[in-house]
Order: C-alpha cells, then structure tokens, then sequence
C-alpha cells in the first residue's frame, strides 16, 4: 500500500517524459511499458469509445430513445409543446420532437472520420495528460481537437435532414398551429443551430460515458493493452 501511494504521488509530480518513464518502469507488469504503447492505449480507448457509443448515436432513435442525449426543444419552444399537448395535439408535438432528433442521427454518420484524425494525433504528451487526468480528460481533449470541425459537418447535414425527414414541413405546421392559438406570442426560432450544438454535446456525452467505464472499471479494459496502460492511473 505504501508503495501504491508512493508511485502515485511520483507519477502525478514527474513531468519529464523520461522521469515519469522510470516510474512506469518500476511498476508491477509483464514487462516494461513505453512512451509508444502508453500514447497508443489511449488512441485505443478512444477508438473503443467511438466506435462503441457514437455508432449508436447514429442508429434510428440513437438519439430519441437515450435520455442521455435526446435532443429537447429549445426553451423558447417548450410553450409551443406544451400548448399543444393542452390542446390534445401530443401525437404532433412528440412528432415534432423526433424529426429534431433523427436529424441529429443523420449527422453525427460525419463525425467518425474527424474523430479518426484527432485520434492519430494524440502525442505521448498528451497522452501522460490524458491518462493522469481527470476522468473525462480525454473525451476534452478530442472536443478541443474537433468541436469546431464537427459543428462545419453537421450544421449543413442538419439542414438538409430537416428537409430529407420532412422536418420543416412538420415544424411549420407546428409553429403555425401554435402561432394561431389566441394570447401566444408568435416564435421562429433558428432550429439548425440548435440541433446542431445539442448533437455535438450528444456525441461528447456518449465518449465520456465508455472513458469513465474504462478509468473505473477494471473490466472494460478489453484488451492488455488497455489494462497495462491505465493501470497506471489506478
């Protein structure tokens, strides 16, 4: 035990790559584990992560049937929901809803050549940063690496969605019924941005989801790779 706490409190005050080498080296293992294999654990971890809950994310209701991320209405349309369930036109607002979240699904079918960039990318650098951070440090290191390029990719998928699953036909009807409705104030909001932003949150959501089972489940390390790697943050 004191041995465990000792290692530890090195590794998370070394920050030369051969200092923090020499921890590693120390460790009880199989055989030493490189600068290389540590970088290549995390691409790997990454790569599970991607390949594991993104991919859901892009199959029907990926998005509409997880509570994790099923996409909402914007605030200022949540009283256009609302009246017109009042009103006993559920069937037209929860339509309404799933059209925002299919298109959701079709976008996030862009991402994975994105993610597969800034996964090759990782440095061993990054990844001793990576690997003794906290336990969503690598799901923001890959929204620093791609949030900008991945909103460029969805935002004009989303658009051409809208039109594909007949969301805008669904939502001016929607937006029309209600803006009819006495003492309501008529709303127009800008849907594609919206979407857009809550799809990226959805796909960051998900990567989070399979790094923290890896950091804290021992097996969900489905490879030695993985276990040798991260038990270095045990």
């Amino acid at each position: 035990m004191i041995r465990k706490i000792l290692v530890v409190f090195l590794i998370f005050n070394l920050t030369a790559c051969a200092e923090l080498q020499g921890v590693i080296d120390q460790l009880p293992q199989s055989g030493p584990i490189s600068n290389v294999e540590i970088a290549s654990g995390l691409r790997q971890a990454l790569d599970l992560g991607i390949d594991k809950q993104v991919t859901k994310l892009t199959q029907e209701d990926g998005f509409y049937k997880n509570e994790l991320v099923k996409i909402l209405l914007p605030e200022e349309l949540q009283k256009v929901d609302k009246a017109l369930r009042d009103i006993g036109l559920s069937s037209l607002a929860d339509e309404g809803l799933k059209v925002l979240n299919r298109a959701a699904e079709d976008a996030v079918k862009e991402a994975t050549p994105i993610f597969i960039d800034a996964v090759k990318g990782i440095t061993f650098a990054d990844a001793k940063n990576i690997l003794l951070g906290n336990d969503d440090a690598a799901t923001n290191y890959l929204t620093s690496k791609t949030d900008t390029a991945l909103y460029s990719k969805f935002n004009p998928v989303i658009k051409n969605s809208f039109s594909k699953v007949g969301a805008d036909d669904i939502w001016n009807n929607l937006i029309n019924k209600y803006n009819t409705l006495p003492f309501t104030k008529d709303v127009n909001p800008d849907l594609t941005d919206y979407v857009t932003t809550e799809a990226l949150k959805g796909v960051y959501t998900m990567i989070a989801v399979e790094e923290k089972e890896i950091r804290n489940k021992i097996g969900s390390r489905t490879t030695d790779l993985l276990r040798r790697v991260f038990a270095l943050q045990d």
